[in-house]
């Protein structure tokens, strides 16, 4: 049976990273916010939400959504952020669903889906293993600006997600701290991931 892995953390811990490295080793690798992108591209019912909940400040000239804009608008009002996520979870899920399913049809030894908001998308019951990214604050600051945000921007998107790592604790299988060597966290993701097919107990699927 393919094991179903939940990667998740929050943001400039290193979940790409070790999703990244789950691919070497043979696991699908999905990246839930890519599926996030298509489903409020035009054309689809949740970028008519967006834009009906947000006004036309987050819509382009060519009709796309201004992730920018909305970015700036939703990362400093969590009722803001809220509304949105209302609307993209939702259309996300059944596509997340549709990954899953795919996976185990093709036999594949594991499936990992990278998800920030994995608990808060409805999503964590869907997987036997979920994984927690995380690393010390300073590191964290340090690669969101070194992606290219400005440090105003860094802290706000940092501080929108409030102690994601205290919530996600939890619900998690397994933690992976990213603070030190490149070489140490990428034995443990290999470690934690030959554990898992290893252990092959599949949790409840919803």
């Amino acid at each position: 049976m393919t094991v179903r892995i939940g990667i998740t953390g929050p943001i400039g811990c290193g979940k790409s990273t070790v999703a990244g490295w789950l691919a070497e080793l043979g696991a699908v690798v999905v990246d839930a916010d890519a599926i996030a992108r298509t489903v409020v591209e035009p054309g689809e019912p949740a970028h008519e939400a967006v834009i009906e909940a947000f006004g036309p400040a987050v819509r382009r000239s060519d009709g796309g959504l201004d992730r920018a804009a909305l970015g700036r608008l939703v990362f400093r009002d969590p009722a803001a952020l809220r509304r949105l996520e209302a609307i993209v979870h939702p259309a996300v899920r059944p596509r997340i669903l549709a990954v899953l399913d795919a996976a185990d049809a093709a036999g594949v030894p594991a499936v990992a889906i990278e998800a920030i908001k994995l608990v808060e998308g409805g999503l964590a019951a869907l997987f036997d293993e979920v994984w927690l990214v995380t690393c010390d604050p300073a590191a964290q600051r340090a690669r969101v600006i070194g992606r290219g945000a400005n440090p105003v921007d860094a802290d706000d998107r940092i501080r929108a997600q409030g102690d994601l790592a205290g919530r996600l604790g939890s619900v998690a299988t397994r933690i992976l701290d990213t603070s030190g060597s490149l070489e140490a966290t990428r034995a443990a993701a290999a470690a934690a991931y030959a554990a898992a097919l290893a252990e092959d107990a599949p949790r409840s699927r919803a």
